[in-house]
């Protein structure tokens, strides 16, 4: 529900319009947000930090790692200085591909925890200072991007574009972490596309009709045809127009005026 609690309270309290087309976008960014975590597969079982850190080691995991710092690296150094102030998804991307670290720091942590009550020795582990150092990093990376994206673009905008990065970012994460799509059947699958694509209708119709004046008011005058007024334009109007053309057809006389 954040994606319309922000759309609602930017409007009433910072002023900034959210038209009838934005409304159904962000409301549909929530339907397939929410499609897509109904069926999205179960989590696997990891009860302790060594099979934390087994899944960490896989090679399909330090590869997808690798390409989300390479990623980040890119945006953060390259594009946001240079598209940051004019496109809207270069600090958002930044913080939804931090946001998998993150998440995935909350998940080793909340293992540790658990662990630290059980009497287990989590904090002569390195994983647990590795996993909080990440976590320290990457929320404060997005609080940074994500408060130089709220001081530039529309309030309204931000959330749900947010929202649907990250929430795509995250569950591709925990698929690739935790092997997820081998339980995944074919209902799953056509679920989860079928959300991803009610996602991008949603964002789709808030972000490219946001600056059309559409309600339930004016909606019949919106859809309505308007037909053009015809142009009418008197004699001096045409006498100006054959005297200032550079081509005169020569079968038609020529019209020369005189001032006095």
């Amino acid at each position: 529900f954040s994606v319309l609690c922000s759309a609602i309270l930017s409007s009433y309290l910072l002023g900034e319009r959210l038209n009838l087309l934005g409304k159904l976008g962000c409301l549909l960014s929530l339907v397939g947000s929410t499609v897509m975590v109904i069926h999205a597969p179960e989590d696997e079982e990891v009860t302790t930090l060594e099979e934390m850190t087994s899944k960490l080691k896989e090679p399909g995991f330090l590869a997808y790692a690798a390409i989300l710092l390479a990623l980040c690296f890119l945006l953060i150094f390259c594009l946001a200085p240079r598209y940051g102030q004019s496109n809207i998804l270069i600090y958002l991307a930044i913080c939804s591909v931090i946001g998998a670290f993150s998440v995935s720091s909350v998940k080793g942590l909340g293992i540790a925890i658990k662990g630290f009550f059980a009497g287990q020795p989590v904090l002569q582990n390195p994983l647990t200072w590795i996993l909080v150092i990440t976590l320290v990093a990457s929320i404060t990376t997005q609080i940074n991007y994500l408060n130089k994206s709220l001081d530039i673009f529309n309030t309204s905008l931000v959330f749900p574009i947010y929202y649907v990065l990250f929430t795509t970012i995250v569950i591709t994460t925990s698929i690739i972490l935790f092997k997820e799509w081998v339980t995944m059947t074919v209902v799953d699958i056509i679920g989860t596309v079928c959300g991803f694509l009610t996602i991008i209708l949603g964002v789709f119709l808030l972000h490219a009709f946001k600056d059309m004046d559409i309600s339930f008011g004016n909606l019949p005058q919106v859809l309505q045809n308007e037909q053009p007024a015809p142009v009418t334009r008197d004699d001096k109007n045409i006498l100006i127009e054959v005297d200032n053309s550079s081509i005169a057809p020569e079968d038609k006389p020529k019209v020369f005026m005189l001032c006095t």
